[in-house]
This record gives structure tokens, sequence and C-alpha cells, in this order.
């Protein structure tokens, strides 16, 4: 019985280790290749803000359109200049088939991961990792993640560094911390669990979600939104992605918001919502595992 217990507490200290800074502090020197260096922390971008805008309203709004007989209550409040956007992304894909039509007609929807493989060429899911005692990874499933592409975000509650968080981070290794000090909370259990759902019901205007929860279940809508489970690289095992900050901008459509996997923990309206994207630094082939960086030392 103790010897079982006695594993049981190993096997946790082994996946929480890479969390806990006393430990990352005095083995640092002993793993050169788990650190990403750079010069500054304006400086910690590979790609533009424009080009992952650029893919999440792409990817969202192949989503949007796949669950187009869903969006009628959001529809109605549209202004009729975002409707035939959407009119026109319709007849794209499904061309002489009329808007009301396509809503009335569609008998059955893509899964949300066969949809980013027809958006981006690639869909990734979760699945038991390579490395032993390491638990749930990253794969790609399909298609080939070229250089510079958005693999995946970051999900949770995000919280400003003078916001209570002391509760939710008790034995939870899901906490990343932005270089600016805000913290994103992406445990789908627990007390975690139970906050992002609140936020998620508090900031719900009428048809409009705010944000998306389905990453707390096993039912995920947005298919990107798995980075809380890409494992820690080692010098066996070298990084292909890396984290990279975003803040969505104000001007992000009110409708594909229900996509975002990111929610504040206040109401504070004035600091724009702050996401984490994973980027990939090299082709990443079907079947490899996705390994990050965690941590970055700005110089």
């Amino acid at each position: 019985m103790l010897g079982r217990l006695l594993r049981g507490l190993w096997q946790r200290w082994r996946r929480y280790k890479y969390r806990f800074v006393p430990w990352i502090a005095l083995n640092l020197n002993h793993n050169p290749r788990t650190l990403r260096y750079v010069p500054e922390e304006s400086k910690d971008k590979l790609i533009s803000d424009e080009d992952v805008l650029g893919t999440l309203l792409k990817v969202f709004q192949a989503l949007f359109i796949n669950d187009f007989n869903k969006q009628s209550d959001i529809l109605t409040m549209l202004p009729e200049t975002v409707k035939s956007k959407y009119h026109d992304l319709l007849s794209v894909q499904h061309p002489r088939v009329k808007l009301l039509e396509y809503r009335h007609q569609q008998q059955s929807t893509f899964k949300p991961e066969e949809i980013l493989y027809k958006t981006l060429g690639f869909s990734v899911a979760r699945a038991t990792s390579s490395l032993i005692s390491a638990g749930k990874g990253v794969f790609v499933t399909r298609g080939l993640v070229p250089k510079g592409a958005v693999v995946s975000m970051y999900p949770g509650t995000v919280y400003q560094k003078y916001e209570p968080i002391f509760f939710q981070s008790i034995g939870n290794p899901f906490i990343f911390r932005c270089l600016d000090g805000v913290l994103i909370d992406g445990n789908d259990k627990g007390i975690s669990k139970v906050v992002y759902r609140s936020c998620n019901g508090r900031d719900r205007l009428g048809p409009f979600k705010m944000s998306d929860s389905t990453w707390l279940t096993s039912e995920i809508c947005n298919p990107l939104a798995v980075g809380q489970y890409v494992n820690n690289c080692s010098n066996d095992r070298a990084a292909n992605v890396c984290y990279q900050e975003f803040d969505v901008p104000a001007v992000f459509p009110i409708e594909l918001k229900q996509y975002l996997p990111n929610i504040a923990y206040s109401c504070d309206k004035q600091s724009p919502l702050r996401c984490v994207i994973l980027v990939a630094l090299r082709d990443i082939k079907q079947g490899e595992e996705l390994f990050s960086n965690y941590y970055t030392i700005v110089s």
C-alpha cells in the first residue's frame, strides 16, 4: 500500500516538477535545450499579430459556416453587411444553395478537426504522450504543419497580476505565465473549471457567447484549443513549437468570439483579452508529438 502511494506521488512529481520554480532554477544549466532565449519582450514573436489574427479568423469562420444550422439566433442580430459576407462564403463552398435553404437543408456537419484539416491542411488532437509518465500530449493527426503556422491555442481563464489565483493554483500544473505577469489557468478540472464556466456565463450577451467553454469537455468545438497539453521538450526531444502571446483586437467579430477558448477573470473592459498561441518552429509531420519550451529567458 505504502509502495503504491509513493509510486503515485513520484509519478505526479515527475509531471509537476517542470512547473515548480525552485526545481526549474536549480536545473536550468543541466537542460540547455529546454530553454528559449529572446532579446527582449517585444521580440518574442515568430509571426506577426496580423498573421495570427488572419489564421484565427479563417478557422473560426469555417467553424461558423459548418455550424450554420445552429447560428439562427445570432444571424438575426447581425447587420446585413455581415450576413452578406457569410452568404458569399457559403456560396463559394456550396454553389446554387441559398443562405436560408442551407440552414434548413444541412443534415450533418463535419467534425471540428476535419474543418481544421480542410482549412489549414493539418489537424491536431490529444492522445497519450510518447514521454514516459507525461500523461496526455498533443499530436499532429493529419497533414503537415508548415513552419510558422499557428498549431494550437492555450485555453483558460486569464488573470491580471493583481487578481486572486491562489486556490486555483494549488497542485495545478496548467498555469501559464506570460512575459508581463498575466496568468492563464488552463486546468479543465476542479475550481479552475468552475471559475471558467462562471465567467463564461457572466459575459454572455443574449445569443452571443464571448468565449468557448467546450474545451472543458470531450466535445471540443475549437480544435486548436488543446495547447495546455503540449509537453515540455527535453535534451532528447527538441521543441518544435513555441508560445506566442496575442491580444485580441477590439474589432474581433462578435459572432466568432464563441470560439475563443479564453476569458478574463474580471469585467475590466480596458484590457484586451490575452490569448497564447503555439507556433511551429519547423515543419511538423503527421504522427509527430508537439513539444514546447516551458521556459523563456528574456535577455
